[in-house]
Parts: structure tokens; sequence; C-alpha cells
């Protein structure tokens, strides 16, 4: 069995793994490098979700790459668009010929002696790819791609409609004039309901507890207006900017005055859905804004949709499944032909490979996270988180030029392997959750698998744009953490 060797190994093909790409062809120029995609296709989250209305949960101009312009008119897009934008992108800059489609990549193991990865991907057809690298750049995303996460609900065996899960949509599902319920509160539900709602006899959206929700339109006139009179991509780095800055001090200030922040979002729904909806009941959480994601409705949706009738908000416990629906613990039933479980995601690390280390499988929950994007003891390896209070590709490119300032350090220096250790002074350094900004359930099922976080630079994944700006790129890359080393023998322990 042939064995491919390339400098940098990419793994996924979607958002964060296509910018990684072109920040190795631009910035690392002399690198060779190839993206191993598990699946048929680009695209990652915005090829696996097939459900109606699918679409991205912020604006377009940072959720897009800094070097590709969003040219659309709707700044909050479909799916479709999306995808239609990553193939514009792999076309234009040449990535499509560095991708290899149907590698699932199962296994990593890093050799101190030949400062090597060697990669095992399974392949569709059952055989087993392997391939070494020098670098190993992991774009896989944060949950995973198996199944989506569902309760055990009672009686759901008793059920004689149809149950879906969102991420495994089929794409024959005939909604038309049914009963449908969707169980879940967040951006999924929120999505799915104005979606359906126009084609189903009813859609009911059934809610164990409120989460926060900020419409706004889906159009960004400024961006726009600014394309009309300036060339694309300045229009689009202003617009970029524009949105980054107001994202970021909404977040801050609504931290920062909780209580004002929860009257603000509570009352701009109460004004949309009219004074004789029950806000307190159904969009007024117990949580402070931005203990989870805040779900953003574009041009007020999904708040249209329970005006008109056509959908409608429960909050309730489920007591169980029943045979036409769902038995509620307040004694209600809600009558349904199809229920939609969009109950969250089963988040992963690090795209559920195993990983080893000088054959020492490695346990990242026994790691700590520098910089939110590398591990302690872990060579050669930079891993993409985004942002949970932001678009996720602002910090994918953040650490997608980061890398290449490794990669280049180690050029010009002699070195081969860039290792994160933590120093003496840091032994008695505190400790945390790598992901300790959000509350929300599929976070908190997780939070045993995750890295952990310092409390001091660089042992922080701060989930702030302006200081991952810093960090990233000015901060020295040889900062007496990241340890650059030139031979096996120096990879040794310590």
């Amino acid at each position: 069995m042939s064995v491919q060797h390339v400098d940098v190994l990419v793994i996924g093909a979607g958002l964060s793994g296509i910018g990684a790409a072109y920040h190795l062809q631009v910035e690392s120029p002399n690198r060779t490098y190839l993206l191993l995609e598990g699946r048929a296709d680009i695209g990652g989250t915005w090829d696996l979700f097939r459900y109606p209305g699918v679409r991205s949960d912020s604006d377009m101009h940072t959720l897009g790459f800094e070097f590709k312009p969003w040219n659309s008119e709707k700044a909050i897009a479909d799916g479709p668009s999306i995808m239609a934008y990553l193939r514009q992108t792999i076309a234009e800059y040449g990535i499509d010929r560095h991708i290899r489609f149907g590698h699932l990549v199962r296994r990593a193991e890093w050799s101190s002696d030949t400062a090597t990865w060697t990669v095992e991907a399974d392949l569709v057809d059952g055989a087993t790819a392997t391939y070494t690298c020098n670098f190993l750049s992991m774009c896989s995303g944060y949950y995973s791609y198996k199944e989506g996460y569902t309760p055990d609900f009672p009686g759901s065996d008793q059920f004689q409609g149809q149950i879906v899960h969102p991420q495994a949509w089929p794409g024959d599902l005939d909604f038309a004039d049914k009963q449908v319920v969707v169980i879940g509160s967040g951006a999924t539900a929120m999505t799915l309901v104005p979606a359906m709602a126009p084609t189903a006899a009813h859609v009911t959206m059934l809610q164990r507890s409120p989460t926060y929700v900020a419409a706004g339109p889906a159009v960004d006139v400024v961006a726009n207006g600014l394309r009309k009179v300036l060339p694309d991509k300045i229009a689009y780095a202003i617009t970029r900017k524009k949105n980054t800055a107001l994202q970021q001090v909404m977040y801050k200030r609504m931290r920062k005055n909780p209580d004002k922040a929860k009257d603000f979002l509570v009352g701009r729904v109460g004004k949309a859905l009219g004074p004789d909806f029950d806000v307190d009941t159904h969009f007024t959480p117990s949580y402070a804004p931005w203990d989870q994601r805040l779900c953003l409705v574009p041009n007020g949706d999904l708040f249209e949709a329970i005006k008109d009738g056509s959908a409608s908000v429960v909050t309730d416990h489920i007591d169980s499944f029943t045979e036409t629906g769902i038995a509620l613990t307040s004694g209600e039933h809600i009558d349904a032909d199809i229920i939609v479980t969009a109950t969250g995601l089963n988040m992963v690390t690090l795209g559920e490979v195993d990983f080893v280390v000088d054959d020492e499988l490695v346990d990242f929950s026994q790691t700590i996270a520098y910089k939110g994007f590398a591990y302690s003891d872990v060579p050669n390896l930079a891993s993409t988180f985004g942002y949970v209070n932001a678009s996720w590709t602002l910090r994918a490119d953040l650490i997608a030029h980061y890398m290449c300032r490794l990669l280049n350090h180690m050029d010009a220096t002699g070195t081969q392997i860039c290792t994160p250790r933590l120093r003496a002074s840091d032994a008695s350094m505190g400790t945390g959750p790598m992901l300790d900004h959000l509350t929300s359930g599929y976070v908190r099922r997780a939070a045993d698998l995750y890295p952990k976080q310092g409390d001091r630079e660089p042992w922080i994944n701060p989930q702030d744009y302006a200081k991952d700006k810093k960090m990233f790129r000015k901060s020295p890359v040889d900062d007496g953490v990241m340890r650059f080393t030139g031979s096996p023998a120096a990879t040794t322990r310590v």
C-alpha cells in the first residue's frame, strides 16, 4: 500500500478547511498540502443539513471568508447559497485540486523520531488510505456527523407517525397538510417552524424552556449600498469590519448589563407579537443573555407565522409520546403526524479521531488549550474552533493565519517541531472549562471531553475578537511556551 506525504494535511472541507487551504497557498506557498474530506462533497455543515429553510445564523459578511467577498443581496443566507459561495471559492483559488473526498480520518499517530503524523482514513469502498504529513490542521468542526442528540422520550416506539431529526432529514419527507410538532427552542427549531408552516396544516414548536430571540433584517442595506459605489473587496471589508464591531459591542454590553439586555430583547419580542401574546411564558428565558446563543429570526419570520396562526409555541415538559402525538406533564396533548426532534448536537473533540503521540493515546480532556487552537504536549497540530458569540469564520481565519506564522517560523529557524508546553511558572495555574462562555445543553453534555483552559495567556480561549486579533496576529510566535525543536531528541517530554 502506497503512502503519500505532504507538508500539511487539512482535515475537513467546510468553511474552516477551505479557509485554511487558502491561507496555506497565500501565506506559506512553498508547503504542499491536501485536504481530506469524509463526505462526498464540500461544505461540512452546509452539505450535511438538508432540512427546510436551513440558513446561516449570522450575517455572511462575517461568516464568509475575509478574502472572498460575499456579494449576494441577502446577508442571512440559505444553505444552497452558501454552498454556491463555497464552490466559487474552491474553483477560483484552485483549492478543488487538493481535495480528496470520501476520506474519513479515524486515526493520527505522531512520531518524534521522524517528526511526522501518520494519518489513516476509511474510504467509501471499505479500504484504508494512509498519508503522512509534517503538520496537521484539524478543521472537522465540533459535533458528530454520525447522529444528532435525541433524548430518550418515553413511548416513542408507540407513536404511529414519523419521527425525524434535522441532522438526518429524509429527502422525501412529505409534510404538506400534516400536523407537525418541532421539539426544541434553538436555531434549528426556529428555522424549521416558519419554513414548514406555509405547507403544513399546523406547526407547533414545543419547548421545555424559552430562548432569547432577536429579529433582524435578512438584507444588509449598508452593504448593498456600499457595493454600488465601491469595489467589491473594499465594500466587503468595510461591511465586515462594521458588523464585527457591532457584534462585539452588543455582546459585551449584554454581558455587562444582563438585566437591561433581557428587558430589551424580551420587549422587542413583545412588540412583534402584540399585547395578547404570552411573552413571559414563551420568550422569557431564566438565564442571562448569551449564557446560551441568541437565536436570529430574519425578517421576524417566526413571529409572522405565529401571528397568522400557521404556527404556535407551547412551553411545557413532555410526559410521553403517544400513538397520535405528545402527552405533556400539564395534562395537555398535542396531536401530531410528524415529530421533529430539533434537540441538539453531540459535541466531539477533533472530529472523533484517535490521536496517538509517541505510542501514547491522547486524552484531550487532560490537556490545556494553547490560545484555544492547540493543546499542551501535542506537537505540530492546529485545531479550528470558532466563536460561540460571533461568526465562526472570524476565528477560523485568525487560526489559519497563525498556523502559517508557525510554519514560516519553523522554515526560518530550521526547526521541524512546535509543541506547546507548560512552563514551570504555570504549575500553579488555575484551570477551567475551555468553553466556559455557554451553558447550553450540548456544551454541558460534552464538558468532560474537552480540553481545559488556564487563567493566563497563552493558555486561554478568550472568545473575544479584539483579543484574538492581537494574540494571533501580533504576539510573538516564539513565546517561550510554544517550543521549537529541530531534532527528535529534543522532543522528550519534560
